[in-house]
């Protein structure tokens, strides 16, 4: 039997013993992670089986083709995305025990504390402390973090705090599990252009973390944050959309919709624009397909890189079609989405929160430096503060 065959044999018996229609939605969650069948690609006794990662789709498909509940992966994309490949990469196995089950079930949220007013862009300017009390063990964190999406909902956060400040930048940072619910953990929502607060500023005064919440070793806070940010920029750019799926699809409809507004400067720009979301949705695949056999690798970053073009151009095109209709708003009301519903919205929203893209999961600026050094091969930027102590950074 081949391993898709038996994974939907385990699909069947699960669910002749847990009907969706009749489980209680958190108890068939968490039984269908202790089944194996939540991650197949992870551990045995982590919610998976140990299988290729390219079997998800399949075992994702079988439960929603049965009416099974899912675990609301758009509330929580930080945690699934991001935080639960971290710690099932660098976690100890109690931290694994601990985290990885009511994160998977949706019962505990997630969001991320990395971007910092003085380091976005450059993570590794981080300035925000983590200094070990050595009569508790605990670890004292003081500092300001920003762009924190979902941090309003979150009950834990995966965190990067500097710990040495004697030391190169990149390697004087560690990286953390927070609880969000702890004293002195302060979020503060963010209004955006578009009028919604998808994002927050999170200030963090005295807050205590026990090292057993520490995810790696002290001091390997940036080798633990790039492998993060690369599942990051996948999650954001790799997601798989049917050809004309997404931004594409809606604009070539609205193209569609609107002979009247045809020119050929526009009919040539959304050709273009169509062969680069075809480019790109082909090159997702490959990406997917490459992931299957490992970790994500920097090409992720070039995913991203072109999700955020794209939607910029197109969310463009899209307004000039529509003309004046295109600049009606909805709704100016202050709102805490617990996702962005890009796609679900009307134009002017669209045009408007894609700007967000380019900075959000990592500045263009700084993915094209990644794909020009660590996928083109070229020679690395130049720059003086790789070898000086961060404590003599100018700030």
């Amino acid at each position: 039997m081949s391993a898709r065959d038996d994974l939907a044999r385990r699909v069947v018996e699960f669910l002749a013993e847990h009907d969706p229609d009749t489980t209680d939605r958190v108890e068939f969650l968490r039984a269908r992670y202790d089944a194996g069948l939540a991650w197949v690609a992870f551990p045995e006794g982590h919610g998976g089986l140990g299988l290729s990662r390219s079997l998800q789709a399949e075992v994702d498909r079988l439960f929603a083709e049965a009416g099974a509940p899912d675990n609301n992966p758009r509330a929580n994309g930080i945690g699934l995305g991001m935080a639960a490949p971290t710690i099932l990469a660098f976690g100890t196995e109690e931290q694994k025990e601990r985290f990885l089950k009511p994160l998977w079930t949706g019962e505990e949220i997630w969001c991320q504390l990395f971007s910092e007013p003085g380091a976005g862009s450059d993570l590794a300017a981080l300035a925000t402390r983590a200094v070990r009390d050595e009569a508790s063990g605990e670890w004292v964190v003081n500092g300001q973090k920003v762009w924190t999406s979902g941090a309003q909902n979150a009950r834990f956060a995966i965190l990067v705090a500097r710990t040495d400040v004697d030391v190169p930048k990149h390697r004087g940072m560690t990286y953390f599990l927070a609880d969000m619910t702890d004293p002195g953990v302060d979020v503060r929502p963010l209004r955006q252009v578009t009028g919604e607060a998808e994002f927050n500023e999170v200030f963090l005064s005295d807050v205590r973390i026990p090292d057993t919440q520490r995810l790696g070793d002290e001091g390997q806070g940036w080798q633990v944050a790039n492998f993060t940010l690369n599942n990051e920029r996948v999650a954001i750019g790799g997601r798989a959309l049917p050809r004309e799926g997404g931004m594409v699809g809606i604009v070539s409809q609205t193209w569609r919709d609107r002979p009247e507004a045809r020119t050929p400067e526009l009919h040539d720009r959304l050709l273009r624009s169509w062969v680069e979301a075809e480019v790109a949705r082909l090159t997702g695949v490959r990406l997917r397909q490459k992931l299957a056999q490992g970790v994500p690798g920097p090409e992720g970053a070039a995913m991203k890189l072109s999700f955020a073009r794209l939607n910029q151009q197109l969310s463009g095109l899209e307004l000039e079609l529509l003309g004046e209709d295109g600049l009606r708003y909805s709704d100016w009301t202050m709102v805490r989405p617990e996702h962005v519903d890009f796609t679900g919205r009307d134009a002017g929203y669209r045009y408007l929160r894609a700007k967000g893209n380019s900075i959000e999961g990592g500045t263009s600026e700084i993915l094209r430096n990644i794909v020009a050094e660590r996928v083109l091969g070229l020679p690395a930027e130049a720059r003086g503060d790789k070898d000086v102590p961060f404590k003599e950074l100018p700030r």
